[in-house]
This record gives C-alpha cells, sequence and structure tokens, in this order.
C-alpha cells in the first residue's frame, strides 16, 4: 500500500519516483533478464526534495546517500517483480508439486510427453519460488527505506549510519533481555514446573533454543517485542495449549510448530508473515487462530480439512487473493473473518460451514464482485458484512438465510435487491430476496410447462417419420428383390404381400 503523502512525506515521494515497467509480449526475445537486470541508462542524479525546507535534517549527505541506494535497490526489485507477472496460485503450486512427485515415482522414463508434463509442473513451482525470493528482498529494502526515512524525521543521520555498521543492534537491551531469559531457564532447571511465561513487552530479539526445554509450559506470551525468529525447538513444549506472538517482526513461522499437538490458541497478528507453514495444519485442537495484519496472500491447502476444532479463524488485513476449498471442512466454525483482504470470491465449500454465525467479508474493494448461491447454506448465520466491495446483485437464495439479523450492504452498487430496501433494514431484504425467489421459479416452472407439449408432440413426429422411414425402407428392398436385386427371404415376400 502506498504511503500516505501527508503521514510519509519523504516517502511518498520517493515511491512516486519508482520506474513503472509494462509488460511486453511483442518481442520475446528482448524480455527482461530476471537474473542480469539491465542498469539504468544514466547515471543517477543527486536527489532533490521538494519537502527539503520541512525536512532541513535530509540534507546530511550520507544520509541522502543511503536512501538514494535504498531507492535503487526498491526500483530494481519491483521492476523484476513486474517481469515475473502474476504469481501462481498457492493450490496450483500444491497440485504441481504433487504432479510432479507422482510423475518421477510411477511413470516409466523417456516418455516425450512425460518430459513436458515436468517441464510445465517444474516452470509452475520455478516461478513461484522467484516470486518468494524476491518479494523478501522486496520487504527488507522497504523496511531499510522506512528506517531512513524514520532517521531523516529524527534528525539522527550520522546515528543511523553508524548503527547500520555496527549491525544495528542495542547490545545493553539484549543483554539484559538474555539475563532475564537465563533466570526463566534456571528456574526450570531446577525442577519448577512452570507452566506460564508472560514475556511481553521486553524489546526481545530472540528466544533461545534451550527454551524447548520447558515441556510443562502450558502458556507462553512473547507479544509486543521484536522477535525476528522462533526457534525449532518450540516442538518440545509439549504441553502448549496458548501461544501469543503477536506484534513482532516475525516473517516465516518454523515448520516445528506442527508438533505442538495440544495447542488451542495460535496468536501470530500484527507480524510480517507472507505465509503460515503447512505443518500449521496438524495442530488439530486448535480452537482459536489469529494471523490479522500480516502480508498472507494464501493459507495453506489442507488447512481445513485438519483444523475440523477450530471455533474462530482471524485473517483480517492481509492480501489473501482466494480461500483454500477444504475451508468447508471447518465444520465447527463460528466465526470468519476474511475483511480487508484481496478476496476475488468464495469457494462453493463455503457453504458446508453449517455452525458459521459470523462472517466478515467487508472491504475486499473491486476484487469482491459476487456471492456464491449456496450461501443460504449457512443456517446458523446471524452477521454478515459486505460492506466496501463491489457486488451488484445478491444471490436469488438469499432470503433462506432465515437467522440472519445482522447486514451491512454499505457501499455496494447494489441493483438487486434496490436500495430503498436495503435502507428498509435486514428483514426487508430477506422478504424481497424470498418473493424474488418464488417469481424466478415460478418462471421457470411455466417455462417448463410451455415447453413439454411442444417435446411431445416432437417426440411423436420423430418416432412417426421413424416408422414410416423403416417400413419405406423394408418395402423398397422386397420390391428391389423381385425386380431382379437381391433375393428375399419369404418373411419379407410374405410382409410385402400383406401390405399390397
Amino acid at each position: 500500500m502506498d504511503p500516505n503523502p501527508t503521514n510519509f512525506p519523504i516517502l511518498s515521494y520517493v515511491m512516486a519516483k519508482l520506474p513503472s515497467i509494462k509488460r511486453s509480449f511483442s518481442n520475446a526475445a528482448a524480455a527482461f533478464d530476471v537474473e542480469n537486470p539491465p542498469s539504468p541508462p544514466s547515471e543517477p542524479q543527486e536527489p532533490h526534495f521538494e519537502l527539503a525546507e520541512k525536512m532541513p535534517h535530509l540534507n546530511n549527505p550520507k544520509l541522502i546517500s543511503a536512501m538514494r541506494c535504498a531507492v535503487k535497490d526498491l526500483a530494481e526489485t519491483r521492476s523484476v517483480l513486474k517481469a515475473l507477472g502474476t504469481r501462481p496460485d498457492h493450490e496450483a503450486v500444491d497440485t504441481a508439486r504433487f504432479k510432479l512427485s507422482e510423475l518421477n515415482t510411477h511413470s516409466s522414463r523417456g516418455s516425450d510427453e512425460l518430459n513436458e508434463d515436468c517441464k510445465m509442473y517444474k516452470a509452475v513451482i520455478t516461478l513461484d519460488e522467484m516470486h518468494e525470493a524476491y518479494e523478501k528482498m522486496l520487504g527488507e529494502a522497504e523496511r531499510r527505506l522506512e528506517r531512513i526515512y524514520e532517521a531523516a524525521v529524527a534528525g539522527e543521520g550520522d546515528n543511523f549510519i553508524e548503527e547500520e555498521e555496527k549491525g544495528g543492534k542495542n547490545v545493553e537491551e539484549a543483554e539484559e533481555m538474555n539475563e532475564e531469559v537465563a533466570r526463566i531457564l534456571k528456574e526450570a532447571g531446577s525442577g519448577t514446573g512452570i507452566e506460564r511465561v508472560d514475556l511481553s513487552e521486553r524489546k526481545l530479539r530472540a528466544l533461545p533454543e534451550a527454551f524447548g526445554r520447558l515441556a510443562s509450559l502450558v502458556v507462553l506470551n512473547v507479544s509486543n517485542n521484536q522477535l525476528e525468529a522462533i526457534p525449532d525447538s518450540v516442538s518440545g513444549l509439549e504441553n502448549l495449549e496458548e501461544l501469543y506472538l503477536s506484534t513482532n517482526l516475525l516473517e516465516s513461522l518454523p515448520d516445528s510448530m506442527g508438533l505442538l499437538f495440544k495447542l488451542k490458541i495460535l496468536d501470530v497478528s500484527g507480524n510480517k508473515l507472507i505465509a503460515l507453514p503447512d505443518s500449521i495444519s496438524h495442530c488439530r485442537l486448535l480452537i482459536e487462530l489469529d494471523a490479522s495484519f500480516n502480508k498472507l496472500t494464501y493459507l495453506p491447502t489442507n488447512i481445513g480439512f485438519e483444523l475440523v476444532n477450530l471455533k474462530r479463524l482471524s485473517i483480517q488485513y492481509n492480501k489473501i487473493r482466494s480461500l483454500p476449498t477444504s475451508i468447508g471442512g471447518m465444520k465447527s466454525l463460528k466465526l470468519l473473518d476474511v475483511h480487508f483482504n484481496e478476496l476475488r470470491g468464495l469457494p462453493p465449500s463455503v457453504g458446508k460451514l453449517i455452525n458459521l454465525e459470523i462472517l466478515n467479508l467487508s472491504s475486499n474493494f473491486s476484487d469482491l464482485t459476487e456471492l456464491p448461491d449456496n450461501i443460504s447454506d449457512l443456517i446458523s448465520l446471524k452477521e454478515l458484512d459486505l460492506s466496501n466491495n463491489q457486488i451488484h446483485t445478491l444471490p436469488f437464495t438469499f432470503g433462506q438465510l432465515f437467522n440472519l439479523s445482522k447486514l451491512n450492504l454499505d457501499q455496494n452498487p447494489l441493483t438487486i435487491p434496490p436500495e430503498e430496501v436495503v435502507n428498509e433494514g435486514v428483514e426487508a431484504v430477506k422478504s424481497y430476496m424470498a418473493k424474488r425467489r418464488e417469481e424466478i421459479l415460478m418462471e421457470e416452472e411455466q417455462k417448463t410447462m410451455h415447453e413439454m407439449p411442444e417435446q411431445t408432440q416432437a417426440s411423436l413426429l420423430t418416432r412417426s417419420t421413424s416408422w414410416l422411414n423403416t417400413f419405406v425402407t423394408s418395402v423398397s428392398g422386397t420390391v428391389s428383390g423381385y425386380l431382379g436385386g437381391s433375393p428375399k427371404s419369404n418373411a419379407d415376400s410374405n410382409y410385402l404381400n400383406q401390405q399390397l
């Protein structure tokens, strides 16, 4: 999302100066080289900022030089991503991996068709991996530009350069936190069975691997820190039921989290996660999962088939384009919050969420244009938020949501139902859609009744024509036999005599 010019004047300015690369399909030979992007056509000039009067500290030459390098890295990485095109759908990538594994295991070698299929699946996987790598680079470049901007606002250009040279670490804070963690580990090593640890808001930068030895731990809260990674040894917390990791700097979670078989509550909101590990599906006792305010573009393919006990799924404020088909397997789900994403629709399997009570699909803006007809299968639905989308027509089955008591349709270009009905409230909308459904069914029934006589007459005519053709063919064959053609049987002669 582009920065607000009012709140981030420098950042918005340099982002506006980034080049926009349009893809060209007319000359494949001159395509953009991903591994060797072309250098700028001319030497970059010393940046001139119109906002220099408001930001006097931008006159620091070291800071300007650092900003120029950051903008260059950001521009090149964005250009590469544009050249790569659209990233493949996560389910398509998983399918490609599965098919490739199948072909390598069961199919015979040397087949041209097999080789072509392998190339296709490998291309899908490679494209996805390249997107992931360059998106990570883009994130790093954006974060560096943000830090430079913050240093410019605070007038700490020299300090910023010094911190970058030292690695940007505050040694005293790290040592202080290490002492506190060491104390907890020492207490656990003395034989005391620690069940709850709260290290929230301590500016903690890392958890040591030794934390995995706290096997008795039931609740761990390390939210509101500066954690950039969770150690693989977290799998040793075999009795852990609640894990709070919100508001940190996490870009990924370890696969070993799938071994937390007793985990019931997981909060990873407010991080920089691009994806959840597929192994999260193995935490089958999960009741609440909050992954909001991240950078997720998809959910694990099989997450719904495994997390059958999940009751609350909060994934708002991400970049999710589609929900996996397996979402229908979450039979216990009562709350699904997907607002402020890039959702393009709902899979038909969503109708299987018969216990769902609250569904928030608001603020998917131009991406969400319609709802599936089987949304009426959500028989327990009480609250539905569809505001800030591009929905023109509600499904004709909408009136069957009998338990729906709260509905928000604001900021949609609705034509059915009309605005005056929407303004009367949820009951008026349900009543209108129920009547519309009856009208549609009646029209279809009348159309069917009107078509039935015509079909019957056409069927009779077809049967009569068929009989006549058979009769003529038989007579013609018999007559040709009498006239010197191929000899006919006595049965044919008797049949002809009877007809004559």
